[in-house]
């Protein structure tokens, strides 16, 4: 076996070399810009709705953006990651990257209409929707854009420029025009419809921009059926996962109102848009991880650990500063009259690092080597940990409950995900250091070469 010494300085300063050569350092700034506009302008909307609408009315926006988000969930299908992996892969073929286009449009189609239709026959039952029709119909028009939009296209393309360039635009636009024209507590429904415009604005112009690139063809079955097929583990981890992520603020609004969910829904909002500004690093290295696990084990490995190292850092510098600042953060963001909610946000405050080791090790490492079965499973356990916890919580403890019951169950994934990379037989997932193993389809006969560092991990 032969021993490579490199002096972690050298090596940190050859990585940094090669994300700049490689454009990934600029793919990551591009989607920095779409993060941080998607994170900034909530937070700079959810003081102004929180005053206008009033508990009530800002709870009825919450539980309404909680269902179109559950909808986008099955129009997505996930094709985001599907999609990208498969683009990254053959994204030198325009005959091959229409074929995945063109089924992954059709598929899209088939369950919007299905979606839809499921709607119309249940909505009568659920009381919050039943009272709301305007609002239903809102949500699903906001569910099908932003589930059709192909953003995975670009992401798999490595184009990250155009979708900071649509998400800016579209959300800056809709934004103003919410500020502009949202005046009371009866703007509800305007207010949804606003924030609704930017996903059906970016739709129209990313499939104009993507259909002068690539020949147009009409999905057929084969393609559809090929599309779903190739997406479905990766939809029942979608699936799975949403039971403690996008559905909660919705359960809550059915369970104990509007006010109470708008209590719980802010802080989720905070946390959440604060733990997403790592997701650029996510997404940027998913692709050429995707790739380069397969070609170049050693170089995909030190990517992967850079990436852990930045977010878990990030993540626990965010959370401290949530949980401490909390009481300014409610007061400045949600008013005066939201008080109740600052014991949720302390409770949220455990979330960023949480998710920051869950995705760089569960999306980045995992996902690539192809365990979206082991994924699938964790995060379909800690989905019903979530709803267990939920009906034995929330009706002692409201918002509180819900909230302990979402944090329960990402610390589940935080600590499964992080004992499957420690315990890959396949690829270790490089913890303190790099190895050069298999490629993932064969084993290599070649002698190894081991950094010397890896030799005590």
């Amino acid at each position: 076996m032969r021993i490579i010494f490199t002096p972690p300085a050298n090596r940190l300063r050859q990585t940094v070399r090669e994300l700049l050569r490689e454009g990934l350092m600029q793919n990551a700034l591009a989607l920095w810009c779409v993060q941080g506009l998607r994170k900034t302008l909530p937070l700079i909307l959810l003081p102004y709705l929180a005053r206008v609408l009033g508990p009530s009315g800002w709870g009825l926006v919450a539980v309404f953006q909680s269902f179109a988000a559950s909808i986008v969930l099955f129009i997505e299908f996930g094709f985001g990651l599907s999609g990208t992996r498969e683009v990254a892969r053959s994204r030198n073929s325009k005959a091959h990257l229409s074929e995945l286009f063109a089924g992954v449009v059709g598929a899209q189609a088939v369950l919007g209409i299905c979606v839809a239709a499921s709607i119309a026959c249940v909505r009568f039952w659920v009381p919050v929707l039943n009272k709301n029709p305007l609002l239903v119909c809102i949500a699903v028009v906001i569910a099908l854009a932003e589930g059709c939009n192909p953003t995975w296209f670009f992401v798999g393309v490595e184009r990250m420029g155009i979708i900071a360039a649509l998400e800016i635009s579209s959300k800056t636009v809709a934004t103003l025009l919410i500020f502009a024209f949202v005046r009371s507590a009866n703007d509800v429904w305007l207010a949804l419809a606003l924030q609704g415009s930017a996903p059906v604005l970016s739709l129209t112009v990313s499939l104009c921009l993507i259909y002068r690139n690539v020949p147009f063809r009409l999905p057929s079955k084969r393609l559809v059926k090929k599309a779903l097929s190739a997406a479905w583990s990766m939809f029942l981890i979608r699936s799975a996962q949403s039971l403690y992520t996008m559905g909660n603020a919705f359960l809550l609004g059915m369970f104990a109102g509007p006010t109470i969910a708008g209590y719980f829904a802010g802080p989720e909002k905070i946390s959440r848009a604060l733990s997403g500004l790592f997701n650029p690093i996510r997404e940027t290295l998913y692709p050429r991880l995707s790739k380069l696990i397969h070609a170049s084990p050693l170089q995909a490995a030190r990517l992967a650990r850079l990436g852990l190292i930045i977010t878990s850092t990030g993540g626990l510098v965010i959370g401290l500063t949530i949980f401490f600042s909390a009481p300014l953060i409610i007061r400045i963001l949600l008013g005066q009259q939201f008080g109740q909610a600052v014991p949720v946000l302390r409770v949220f405050s455990i979330l960023p690092p949480l998710i920051a080791i869950t995705q760089s090790i569960g999306v980045q490492w995992l996902l690539p080597l192809g365990k979206e079965r082991l994924i699938g499973r964790i995060v379909l356990l800690a989905g019903v940990l979530n709803l267990f916890l939920a009906m034995l919580l929330v009706p002692r403890f409201a918002e509180i409950g819900m909230a302990w019951a979402v944090v329960s169950a990402e610390t589940f994934v935080c600590l499964a995900v992080v004992c499957a990379g420690a315990m890959d037989r396949t690829r270790r997932f490089p913890f303190f250091g790099t190895l050069r193993a298999a490629p993932v389809d064969s084993v290599s006969a070649q002698e190894p070469v081991v950094p010397a560092e890896a030799m005590h991990s």
